[in-house]
């Protein structure tokens, strides 16, 4: 969850061992810390400050943390999507596996 609203869906493994897609999510995950140099994973630093939930931004918005965010992302919120057997994610830039 971002700012209340879910941003990915997945089972414990999925999120949990590498297959995270959200942006968010990754971040996340590449914030646990691993003991095992083969397990670890691409650490994404976020910049910026989180937004305030009572007025957040427009469409995505996690889009002005976001390391990838494109024009569309400022303009229109992602719906949740089901890009895999399941696999819940709110992102305009993911695309099914």
């Amino acid at each position: 969850m971002y700012l209340g609203k879910i941003v990915e869906c997945s089972t414990t493994e999925n999120i949990f061992y590498g297959n995270a897609f959200h942006p968010y999510t990754k971040a996340l995950m590449g914030s646990v810390p691993i003991l095992d140099k083969k397990l670890r994973r691409e650490r994404i630093l976020l910049t910026g400050n989180v937004p305030d939930p009572a007025n957040p931004p427009g469409g995505c918005s996690f889009h002005p943390r976001c390391p990838y965010a494109k024009e569309i992302c400022s303009q229109e919120e992602p719906e949740l999507r089901d890009i895999s057997g399941g696999h819940l994610v709110a992102c305009h830039l993911v695309v099914s596996p």
